[in-house]
């Protein structure tokens, strides 16, 4: 997401040679924003644009945190009551990253940097990616523990910050919500997103709902994970591609 990048232009129609598989039957609205995104990236996911503005750091991220926290290290530093460490090492990842707001970077370290802030995210974070219960139940126990955290200034529980350190850690899984730009995408797209200010179940399945919508209407561009679903609807919603 470099906006030194020059991204402005009309918006062509969508190239025919892709991967040779059939294109679903899209809604108007789904195909205006299907030639929206190939006219920034004309090889779509494939695209070696759209890898260096779009994929790549968030990749990194994940094959990062892949390095530093997964599953067994994370057990272990847990098993150890490594919690600073394990703050700082989620913390030092996500900050490579540009998906919050420099004013969430710091209210999350500022969060986490006290014992008794790091303790309560490392325990919940590692029930939210690894424990038990299906999907709602430990997103509502993972929003509970973000609420209780440590505050300064700055609120810590908003939408990216509950939302980013799935998408990093389990891409495969979880998809990161950035409240405006989402939903703008969701207007052109159509699609009924239910959306709350205040984080809630029901407003995240919506949106994992609205990136199964999107990787049904792009199968055949082949979407990798929701990186690249993020991403289709970051382009949808964001002036950065205007």
């Amino acid at each position: 997401m470099d906006t030194s990048k020059s991204k402005s232009g009309s918006w062509g129609q969508p190239l025919d040679k892709r991967s040779g598989r059939r294109r679903p039957n899209l809604t108007p609205a789904a195909q205006r924003c299907r030639r929206k995104f190939l006219h920034f990236f004309p090889d779509g996911y494939q695209d070696e644009t759209y890898i260096d503005w779009e994929r790549d750091y968030k990749w990194s991220a994940h094959a990062r945190w892949m390095t530093e926290l997964d599953p067994g290290t994370f057990k272990g530093l847990v098993a150890k009551e490594e919690y600073d460490e394990i703050a700082r090492r989620a913390v030092a990842i996500e900050s490579r990253t540009n998906l919050l707001f420099s004013f969430e970077k710091m209210a999350l370290r500022d969060a986490v940097r006290p014992v008794d802030g790091a303790r309560p995210f490392a325990l919940g974070l590692f029930d939210f990616l690894h424990g038990r219960g299906g999907d709602e139940t430990r997103f509502e126990r993972w929003r509970e523990v973000v609420a209780e955290l440590p505050r300064r200034q700055t609120r810590v529980l908003t939408w990216p910050l509950l939302t980013v350190f799935g998408f990093i850690a389990q891409p495969d899984r979880h998809i990161f919500l950035k409240p405006n730009v989402t939903r703008l995408a969701a207007k052109a797209y159509e699609y009924d997103f239910q959306y709350r200010a205040q984080p809630n179940w029901d407003t995240y399945r919506s949106l994992l709902d609205f990136a199964e919508v999107v990787r049904s209407d792009t199968a055949d561009l082949e979407p990798r994970d929701m990186i690249d679903l993020q991403s289709f609807i970051w382009v949808q919603g964001s002036d950065e591609y205007e």
